[in-house]
């Protein structure tokens, strides 16, 4: 049975084996051997290089596996010598995906996914195809175009660059000959796809950030297209599946999800590397972790208190209404939230307004013990403008609430924000960092104390209330040039923007998912010995979080790693056996133009609770008109 090089060379890693042995205490320090073996390698990579290589080949050679070498890629008259040169894991993949056809490529964060994109690419090219590059939004789109006239040896008007800032009608012209490889965003190309200014004709299609291929995301559409599943114009044949390779640096920790991933890619074939694996030991930087725990003020934990017996007393209204569940988090009340959107109960839409109250609190809870004092007031400021609900006056009105809120205008700020401008001033004045905060009131406050501490920070956030994508390049340009040292961001800045490469990651919280943790963490020491720094509040949402992205960048590594042990003969029927069930075909899509969801849904000022709504009135049809 013959396996893919890539595999072979992945080795037998213990996926079930947690190697950072780190625990939650005063100071939290994970230095890891790993660290310590990659900084010994780095002092000579070279040799490090080519002791490996041949040391694989050997054990190759002297296996009965087949090990049979397809030509490299990077021969490839058009690649660029301006493209660097290709390490021994990049080869290997590019390699597998053009032998064992789509493929998922899992590759942490910094370790070079657009190369094995680019070899992969030329490849393709050099065989007469064209190739089209996706990217989940603009800016991203721009940088991967940037590289790729770098990289390859196209004429200029060979590659194109299309987006939904240009004219739907002068796009379709864009797409006909000379261009070879298009760069675009996954909606428009699913709007120009079901619109018929573009007609199929790719041999390869790349989905960077490919995590998000899930749901009614334009991903799917396009993928579908990929795939030869999309209906084709009446008398046309349908064109032939293309390659399709997905690039990520986790594609969740849900079993469900990667297999929903896997399944809209039409993937065959799995490749991971992590920090650990010989071929990419050598070229991974050390990275310090370290996780700083503070404790809540007696005022802060009093005001906890209050807001729990709220809580408890909202969630047992609910419970009276026929509604049980969980309502420690925001998804489980966004589940509940559902589930009382399709009960037929009579009492559903006091339901409604009970469950936003409740939305409500668990925000204001989650800001106090994560975030801070003013963040809660703010949020309070801004319940107060909305207009008059039932949801609104069941929480102002609430005496318990309402003098809660008046005790914390006197109060300290969280603890967090003096033990990061302490963190920060600690630093060194040559180093670079970036502070990663889940919300933008927050965002907001921080850039403030750290300039009142005398540090040069600057705020990083997505395109709303009056950041454009001009100011995001402006503000990245003066960090790049060293106009100022630290960037504060929201989740803007943990996925794919070319964000210059610093000496230290400071989360201000632990976030859940574990795509965001190890997409917030790679961002450090990509070129040298990186820092990663993280606030813990204890007893609070914040270590819940903590463990949970753990847990799931775990769970990861062994299903995924698991699926990249499999041949690709037997690839389907093992991932029909660990997930849906065979047969099971999905659906392709409708007609009406692929939705996208928002960007940076994480990055919010308030919840997204549902409206409040009051008793149905006459003319009152629909959940919306209340």
């Amino acid at each position: 049975m013959g396996y893919s090089l890539g595999s072979l060379w992945r080795g037998n890693n213990d996926f079930n084996n947690n190697r950072q042995n780190v625990s939650v205490g005063n100071r939290l320090n994970n230095r890891g051997e790993m660290a310590q073996k990659s900084a010994d390698a780095g002092r000579n990579q070279v040799q490090a290089e080519n002791h490996l290589t041949y040391s694989l080949i050997s054990s190759l050679r002297n296996s009965d596996v087949d090990a049979s070498i397809p030509p490299s890629p990077v021969s490839s008259p058009l690649l660029s010598p301006a493209a660097p040169p290709p390490r021994l894991y990049q080869s290997a993949i590019s390699e597998a995906v053009l032998k064992n056809g789509s493929t998922l490529v899992v590759l942490p964060t910094g370790l070079g996914k657009t190369l094995v994109a680019v070899l992969v690419a030329a490849a393709k090219l050099n065989e007469g195809g064209r190739v089209l590059f996706l990217a989940p939004t603009r800016p991203l789109a721009a940088q991967h175009e940037k590289v790729c006239r770098e990289w390859l040896n196209l004429k200029p008007e060979e590659i194109v660059s299309v987006s939904g800032l240009i004219m739907a009608d002068k796009r379709k012209p864009l797409y006909l000959s000379p261009a070879r490889l298009v760069i675009s965003t996954p909606q428009t190309i699913a709007n120009d796809l079901e619109a018929g200014r573009l007609a199929f004709d790719f041999s390869l299609v790349i989905f960077d950030e490919c995590h998000r291929s899930v749901g009614k995301y334009a991903y799917t559409y396009v993928a579908n297209a990929a795939n030869g599943k999309l209906a084709s114009a009446v008398g046309s044949p349908r064109p032939p599946a293309a390659l399709v390779l997905g690039l990520t640096a986790s594609p969740g920790g849900d079993r469900k999800k990667i297999t929903d991933i896997i399944q809209a890619l039409g993937i065959q074939h799995v490749q991971i590397r992590t920090s650990e694996d010989p071929d990419v030991a050598p070229y991974v930087k050390p990275l310090e972790i370290e996780w700083i725990r503070v404790e809540l003020t007696p005022a802060l934990l009093e005001a906890k208190e209050v807001l729990g017996e709220l809580i408890k007393a909202q969630t047992e209204t609910l419970r009276k209404m026929g509604f049980v569940g969980q309502f420690a988090s925001k998804k489980s009340l966004s589940e509940m939230r559902m589930r009382i959107l399709a009960s037929g109960s009579r009492l559903r839409f006091s339901a409604l307004s009970h469950h936003a109250t409740l939305f409500s609190l668990v925000h204001v809870q989650e800001l106090l013990e994560t975030q801070g004092v003013e963040s809660v007031q703010r949020f309070v400021q801004r319940v107060r403008e909305r207009e008059p609900s039932k949801a609104q006056v069941r929480l102002l009105h609430n005496p318990k609430f309402m003098a809660m809120v008046e005790k914390l205008n006197g109060a300290a700020e969280h603890p967090k924000l003096a033990k990061l401008v302490e963190l920060a001033r600690s630093r060194p004045s040559s180093e670079k960092s970036i502070v990663f905060c889940q919300y933008r009131d927050q965002v907001g406050v921080l850039e403030r104390e750290l300039t009142k501490a005398g540090l040069k920070a600057k705020s990083f956030m997505g395109k709303k209330e009056g950041v454009t994508a001009k100011d995001q390049q402006k503000t990245l340009a003066e960090f790049r040039e060293g106009l100022f040292d630290i960037l504060v961001a929201t989740s803007i800045g943990e996925e794919g923007l070319d964000i210059p490469s610093v000496d230290n990651v400071i989360f201000y919280e632990p976030v859940a998912s574990e795509i965001r943790h190890i997409q917030r963490r790679g961002r450090a020491g990509r070129a040298k010995l990186g820092h990663m720094f993280g606030l813990m509040t204890a007893n609070t949402r914040d270590q819940a979080f903590f463990w949970s992205s753990r847990r799931k960048e775990e769970k990861m590594k062994k299903i995924v790693g698991g699926l990249a042990a499999v041949s690709p003969t037997d690839f389907k029927s093992v991932l029909n056996a660990s997930g849906r069930p065979k047969g099971k075909k999905s659906e392709e899509p409708k007609k009406s133009a692929p939705q996208a969801p928002k960007e940076n849904k994480d990055e919010r000022t308030e919840p997204q609770s549902p409206v409040a709504y009051a008793p149905k009135k006459k003319g009152q049809s629909k959940i919306s008109d209340f």
